[in-house]
């Protein structure tokens, strides 16, 4: 899973892509693999692209960098995540945009649309923020946060947070957020919902243990009780992370086929003051989920 050999990186050209260039570069490098430069049209637009993907390969950020351009037409999430998978990529840099303050709530961004999709990892960058590429090309990741719950969906995101802690030599955080919804439940269900959470304290204290003894010395770990995505948010500027890595367990939307990201992921990405390496759950190979350890790569 790590080091990244193939990159792929989506642009329409903009100033706002632009800044996901470095870190695709950057992954690339290390890995000695290259990056896809990416470009997909809607149908509606016309004109000669290569000026634009020339111009873009002899970017200062890319010097040495092997690099393919590729341009399709299409919806720009589901042909992104095709790339994924026709140019074996093992990760797609986005670019987080603001909403605007009139938008409704439940309509995702198109880099959100892209994580929900996508067959593997994805890294979530929305400028300004904690930057962990030194002179515009190497990767100086020191601390990593990553969100765990235990469950099948964050299995691929603990693998991968291990195996780039382990290579880069740096120091890896492991959060459980117990949901403030529990708190919720014992103030009003006092003789049932106490002992419900702690029960869960005890699983979660067991189950990080755990963890920690697998994870190595490098590795600490946090509970804390909370809104989970404040909570990580929160730990993360605390610890003055590089980076937070995240499972990203996807479901249905109430208004079509399409798959969305759970609102506290979204928020995680929205909020976090580093960039946000959101890595798609495991498919369950198994009627035991609980005991699913294989990752099985997604096509």
């Amino acid at each position: 899973m790590f080091p990244f050999r193939n990159i792929l990186f989506p642009t329409d050209f903009s100033a706002n892509a632009q800044a996901a260039l470095k870190y695709a570069a950057a992954f690339a490098r290390h890995g000695g693999g290259r990056v896809v430069l990416f470009n997909v049209q809607d149908g509606r637009a016309s004109g000669d692209l290569r000026p634009q993907m020339d111009e873009l390969a002899s970017d200062p950020l890319l010097k040495g960098v092997d690099t393919e351009r590729c341009v399709v037409e299409g919806e720009r999430p589901s042909e992104i995540a095709q790339a994924a998978v026709d140019h074996d990529i093992d990760l797609i840099t986005v670019v987080m945009r603001g909403r605007n303050r009139l938008s409704l709530p439940f309509v995702s961004s198109m880099a959100e649309d892209i994580i929900a999709e996508s067959p593997c990892a994805v890294l979530a960058i929305r400028p300004p923020q904690r930057d962990f590429v030194d002179g515009q090309t190497d990767l100086q990741i020191k601390r990593i946060l990553l969100a765990t719950n235990f469950r099948p969906s964050s299995v691929a995101a603990t693998q991968l947070a291990t195996q780039i802690a382990n290579q880069l030599g740096a120091e890896l955080h492991a959060v459980y957020v117990i949901g403030d919804y529990f708190e919720q439940i014992s103030a009003m269900f006092p003789e049932g919902g106490l002992a419900a959470l702690t029960r869960l304290r005890s699983y979660v204290q067991e189950r990080m243990a755990q963890l920690s003894r697998t994870g190595g010395a490098r590795m600490a770990t946090h509970i804390v009780e909370g809104r989970p995505y404040q909570e990580i948010v929160k730990l993360a500027d605390t610890l003055q992370a590089d980076l937070i890595v995240i499972g990203t367990a996807v479901h249905g939307s109430l208004f079509g086929s399409s798959q969305v990201l759970g609102s506290e992921i979204e928020r995680v990405i929205r909020n976090a003051p580093c960039p946000v390496l959101c890595v798609p759950a495991a498919r369950v190979v198994t009627p035991l989920p609980a005991l699913v350890t294989q990752i099985v790569p997604q096509t």
